[in-house]
C-alpha cells in the first residue's frame, strides 16, 4: 500500500518537520501537490495554518465542518480530514487536489490519524506545533496550567470527556485532570486560591499530589488527604485549593466523589438537568489534617455530567432555569461541541471580553 511509505516518512521525520515530510511523501505516493495542517487554537475559536495564511474563523467553512463533525469534507477539489487521536482534536489536514478514488481518500483519513499520533510524539521534542496553535502569547501562569492538562477531549467506547479553560491565554488557578486505568476513569476539577502565579502554583502542587496518590493506588478519599497535607505543608493554611474529585467505574457506572469546596456539578438525565450537590468538605490545604469521606452516585447509560466553576456561573449570571434550558439544548452535542457552545455563549454574553475570574467547563458522558 502507498500509505506505508507515508507512514515511514512520518516516523522518520525530525520532530519539527513532520508535516513537511508527510507532504513530500504524499506528493510521491498520491500525487497530492500540497497539504497543510490547521491547528485548533487555545480558545477553540480559530483553525491556524501551520505554514502560512490566515486563520479560519467562519463557522460554515469546510475546515470547520470537518472539525465539528469529525468527518472528511470535500470542497472545490480540496479534501479536509480530521486530525484526532483518541478523541483529542488536534486540527484538520487540508489536501489539494483531492484524489478522486474513495479508496485513496479512506487511506488519507487513516494517515491523518497517524499524523495526529506523530504530532503528539513530536511535541516533546519541539515547540513548533505548540507555538503555531497560539494567536497571542500566554501568561506564565497560563503556560504552566496548560502544560498540566492531560488533553482537552477524550472519546472511548464507554465515555466521552472534554474540558476547557477560560480566559485561555491568561488563566490563573482553574484546571482539570483525568486518567483512565483498568476500567476506571479518574477526574478532578480544581481551583487554586488567589490570582496569577500564586493560584497557578497552588493548582500545580495539588494536581501533582493527587497524581502521586492516584498512581500509588490510594483510594479517592486518601488521595484528597495526601493532597491536603501537601498543600498545608507548603502554606500552613494561608492558601488552599477547592477541588471536586471523581472516580467512575466504567463497567457499573458507580461514581465515587469527594467534594472539597468544589465547582458546581449538574446531572443531565432523560432530558432533565438538575444540580447534584455533594456534602461540601474543607478545601485542600485549609487545615493540618482533614478526614475526607467519599460519596456515591449511580450513573445510567446516557447520563451527562457538566461541571462549572463559579467563573462561569458568576460571569454569565445564570439563573437555574436559563442554565438548565441551555444545558438541555446542548444535550445532543458531543462533549467538545457542548463545551465550545457553552463557552461561546459565555463570550457572547461578555461581548468577547476576557473573564475577570477563571472559568472551567468539563463535560462527561457515560455511555456504559
Amino acid at each position: 500500500m502507498r500509505s506505508v511509505s507515508v507512514r515511514r516518512a512520518l516516523t522518520d521525520a525530525p520532530a519539527d518537520r513532520v508535516v513537511e515530510a508527510m507532504r513530500d511523501a504524499m506528493r510521491a505516493a498520491y500525487g497530492i501537490e500540497d497539504i497543510d495542517l490547521l491547528l485548533i487554537d487555545y480558545r477553540l475559536a480559530v483553525l491556524l495554518p501551520l505554514t502560512e495564511g490566515a486563520g479560519v474563523t467562519r463557522p460554515g467553512d469546510p475546515a470547520w465542518r470537518c472539525f465539528d463533525h469529525q468527518s472528511e469534507v470535500f470542497a472545490d477539489t480540496v479534501l479536509y480530514l480530521p486530525v484526532t487521536v483518541r478523541g483529542e482534536r488536534i486540527g484538520v489536514l487540508r489536501c489539494r487536489p483531492a484524489p478522486a478514488a474513495a479508496e485513496d481518500r479512506a487511506e488519507l483519513g487513516e494517515l491523518a490519524t497517524a499524523l495526529g499520533h506523530e504530532l503528539q510524539s513530536a511535541a516533546v521534542g519541539t515547540d513548533r506545533y505548540t507555538m503555531a496553535a497560539r494567536t497571542r502569547r500566554l501568561t506564565l501562569a497560563a503556560e504552566m496550567q496548560w502544560e498540566l492538562l492531560p488533553g482537552r477531549s477524550r472519546i472511548r467506547p464507554s465515555f466521552g470527556l472534554a474540558g476547557q479553560l477560560e480566559p485561555s491565554y491568561a488563566v490563573h488557578g482553574d484546571s482539570f485532570d483525568w486518567a483512565e486505568d483498568d476500567g476506571r476513569l479518574s477526574l478532578s476539577v480544581l481551583n487554586g486560591m488567589g490570582e496569577g502565579m500564586t493560584a497557578a502554583l497552588l493548582t500545580s502542587l495539588a494536581t501533582y499530589a493527587l497524581r502521586n496518590a492516584r498512581r500509588a493506588g490510594l483510594a479517592l478519599a486518601d488521595q484528597a488527604a495526601l493532597a491536603d497535607q501537601a498543600v498545608f505543608a507548603q502554606h500552613a493554611g494561608e492558601w488552599h485549593v477547592s477541588a471536586l474529585l471523581l472516580e467512575l467505574d466504567l463497567g457499573t457506572g458507580e461514581l465515587t466523589a469527594v467534594d472539597a469546596g468544589s465547582p458546581r456539578m449538574i446531572l443531565l438525565r432523560d432530558g432533565v438537568a438538575r444540580a447534584h450537590p455533594f456534602d461540601q468538605q474543607f478545601p485542600l490545604g485549609m487545615f493540618e489534617s482533614t478526614d475526607y469521606h467519599p460519596e456515591k452516585l449511580q450513573l445510567r447509560r446516557g447520563d451527562r455530567l457538566v461541571i462549572l466553576s463559579d467563573g462561569v456561573t458568576g460571569a454569565a449570571s445564570y439563573g437555574d432555569a436559563p442554565l438548565q434550558r441551555f444545558l438541555r439544548r446542548i444535550g445532543p452535542m458531543a462533549p467538545l461541541e457542548a463545551v465550545r457552545s457553552l463557552i461561546g455563549d459565555l463570550r457572547t454574553h461578555l461581548g468577547d471580553a476576557d473573564l475577570q475570574d477563571d472559568a472551567v467547563v468539563v463535560v462527561l458522558d457515560f455511555d456504559g
